[in-house]
């Protein structure tokens, strides 16, 4: 029988989510539901779709059109992204710091995301932050199936739908209130550490991988 190994000494991978985790996504987004509703001529109010990023499009689509036309809508929003959302985009505070611990640490660096997965690359390429892996199209519970595929012991995200995803992937949920959830809410949905930012995330992981060895 093969010897066990000890939980230390198993490679580290920490999950990452996208929107408002790694990258605040919203001056784009807001960019592109203005270019689909000058397109369409169906009012979107793009500031309030951005207080609600997380969630499938699908979902937010729902609130500006008829169900027969939101798979339309979420296909044409998503070929118009490019041009209208990446270029404002902005890395979060500590992000590519965040990715680099990990990487220091001797770890892998994945994101997994609900964003359409041509798209999340893009914007990681465009900030040059370089995961070894992006797994797009999963929400919340469904999240960890990409973290389990990959091993992610930790995963940082600022949903409470994240939290789910870790807890459901037997993760350490970490969570950062820089999106739509306060540290409260994010507590109340059972994440392990809610951290003020990913500036913080270095040093926590600095500990928190001293407390398993």
């Amino acid at each position: 029988m093969a010897p066990m190994v000890p939980a230390t000494e198993l490679p580290l991978t920490v999950g990452f989510d996208l929107d408002m985790t790694l990258i605040d996504s919203r001056p784009g987004i807001r960019a592109a539901y203005l270019a689909l509703s000058a397109e369409t001529g169906v009012h979107i109010d793009a500031d309030l779709a951005v207080t609600r990023l997380g969630p499938p499009l699908e979902q937010e689509m729902a609130h500006w059109f008829p169900d027969e036309q939101i798979q339309a809508m979420v296909d044409r929003y998503r070929e118009i992204y490019p041009a209208y959302a990446i270029e404002p985009t902005l890395a979060m505070a500590g992000a590519k710091e965040a990715v680099a611990a990990v990487r220091a640490a001797g770890g892998r660096a994945i994101v997994v995301t609900a964003k359409h997965e041509p798209n999340a690359k893009l914007h990681l390429e465009h900030l040059g932050i370089e995961p070894d892996a992006v797994v797009g199209w999963l929400w919340a519970e469904a999240k960890a199936e990409a973290l389990r595929e990959h091993g992610a012991s930790v995963y940082v995200g600022d949903h409470t739908g994240d939290v789910r995803g870790a807890h459901a992937a037997d993760a350490l949920a970490v969570a950062v209130p820089t999106g739509p959830c306060t540290a409260d809410e994010l507590r109340e949905a059972g994440a392990d550490v809610v951290l003020a930012d990913l500036v913080a995330f270095p040093d926590w992981l600095l500990g928190h991988r001293t407390a398993r060895t």
